[in-house]
């Protein structure tokens, strides 16, 4: 059933109520709807994108996050514009500690393995699963990558018509929530305070809440939510460690086979990365297939480029246009971010339209990332010269210490409400349950105790299942268990 809150905002007590119709959101209130639970799903937009949504993810960040233009606050989430990629974590992901000295995860890879299938074929993978991209530059530095491509699944899409037709979900739209009501003689979270685009609120009670709003929202939320701060539910972690995957322009590369057109990916080795002692990652190397030029004067230019590459003198007139000629190419990353409880999510003095504080966000590149990325690049320059592909053109701030890395993050925002074994590293402990709480389960990116080298859709799936398994198994809760 779908409801819009702005028109009914009185709402019947949910044995699950789950914050956000993303990817995390949608799964958790199908398995447990498929458990026999009355299960209400908060969206905060509509069915699409409209700007008086998206305005209320206005964030104070550094501009290189992009921010808000890279989530989108409709249904299904981010899933209405990502690019498909998926990569599961590696084993050895669970099994390193990070390098800032904060614990990394505290349960075992087999725990997040056990739901890789389950979760490929809600994101409609091919079965023969992750392909090798082409061979390996350096065995002992670098292997293939491997990956596969969802369609992309876009959940709106998929799933609309389920919940529409189900008599146990409610999906309920412009439905904004603010604050979480915490009472902690039960250590219970006993209703969300949601308002609509009017301002006109109301209270959604449920017996189990699940916050499943992004990587930023999710601390957001538990942050502005006073009662459950005041208990010191979360514990001193709240929105710390927040982490991007690193997007960097290592350089330029040439193959030395002018006919190679075929983009390569390699993937760091755990033996490298734990010898370095750097995050893991991938490098990849895509090459100009033919000189593109845009706007009205688009023929001259590429005509000019095309000469210029053929008489072998583009470098020297790059210096009036930045270009690439084919069998050359840039050289990029998406690259492991070590967890920093200096890189954090707070509230700042400013409040959105609704009366909730708004994100501030510190973020930066610690000494640790700088060594990841810069042993990184000079390894894969040298195995790129070494197995005899061709050569690179570090940049400079690659080569040179002190020197600022521009940084493109890749819109994965994780961390904030992390993994732990125990509240002192932490927000949520092994069953993604909130610290100091008994009701309060948070699904998401933002359980990560590290962000490893992957895409994190195929991961928040793995966790998003997990969790849902957890709560099946304790049970519908009481007084509902008849309904």
């Amino acid at each position: 059933m779908i409801i819009d809150y702005a028109k009914d905002r009185q709402l019947p007590e949910y044995d699950a109520c789950v914050l956000g119709a993303g990817p995390a959101g949608i799964t958790v209130a199908l398995q447990l709807s498929a458990a026999g639970w009355k299960v209400g799903l908060l969206e905060a937009g509509g069915l699409e994108f409209s700007e008086h949504s998206q305005a209320l993810y206005a964030a104070k960040a550094p501009s290189s996050l992009n921010l808000p233009w890279n989530r989108l606050r409709f249904f299904g989430g981010t899933s209405n514009h990502w690019s498909g990629r998926c990569r599961p974590f590696d084993a050895s992901d669970f099994e390193f500690a990070p390098l800032n000295g904060v614990p990394g995860w505290p349960l075992r890879y087999a725990e997040a393995a056990r739901y890789l299938r389950p979760a490929m074929q809600i994101l409609d993978l091919p079965a023969e699963g992750f392909k090798a991209v082409n061979g390996p530059l350096d065995q002992a530095s670098f292997a293939e990558d491997r990956y596969a491509l969802s369609p992309p699944t876009r959940f709106a899409a998929k799933y609309l018509q389920a919940i529409r037709d189900s008599r146990r979900i409610d999906l309920v739209l412009n439905c904004n929530c603010t604050e979480l009501r915490f009472v902690p003689g039960t250590r219970r979270v006993d209703a969300v305070l949601a308002s609509d685009y009017e301002g006109r609120k109301s209270s959604v009670r449920a017996k189990t809440f699940v916050v499943a709003l992004g990587g930023i929202e999710n601390a957001r939320l538990l942050l502005a939510s006073e009662s459950l701060r005041a208990h010191g539910a979360g514990g001193p972690m709240l929105g710390r460690c927040f982490m991007e995957h690193l997007n960097v322009e290592l350089g330029e590369f040439v193959f030395a086979n002018e006919g190679t057109t075929t983009a390569v990916q390699y993937y760091t080795t755990a033996a490298f990365a734990r010898s370095q002692q750097i995050g893991v990652g991938n490098v990849s190397l895509n090459p100009v297939t033919e000189v593109i030029s845009y706007g009205r004067t688009a023929k001259v230019k590429t005509f000019l480029k095309t000469l210029a590459c053929d008489m072998g003198v583009a470098q020297k007139v790059q210096f009036v246009a930045n270009f690439a000629c084919p069998g050359a190419g840039l050289v990029t990353t998406l690259l492991e971010q070590s967890p920093e409880p200096s890189n954090r999510i707070v509230l700042s003095g400013d409040r959105d339209k609704l009366g909730m504080p708004t994100a501030e966000i510190s973020w930066s590149l610690s000494d640790a990332d700088v060594r990841t990325i810069r042993v990184i690049g000079m390894e894969v320059a040298k195995g790129f010269s070494r197995s005899g592909l061709g050569y690179m053109r570090l940049r400079d701030y690659v080569l040179q210490p002190g020197t600022d890395i521009p940084v493109s993050p890749h819109a994965h925002h994780m961390g904030t409400t992390r993994m732990a074994a125990e509240p002192r590293w932490g927000v949520v402990d092994t069953d993604c349950k909130v610290f100091g709480t008994n009701n309060l389960y948070v699904a998401g990116s933002s359980i990560f105790s590290t962000g490893g080298g992957c895409n994190p859709t195929l991961p928040i799936l793995q966790f998003a299942l997990r969790l849902s398994d957890h709560l099946k198994a304790r049970g519908l809760p009481a007084p509902n268990r008849a309904a």
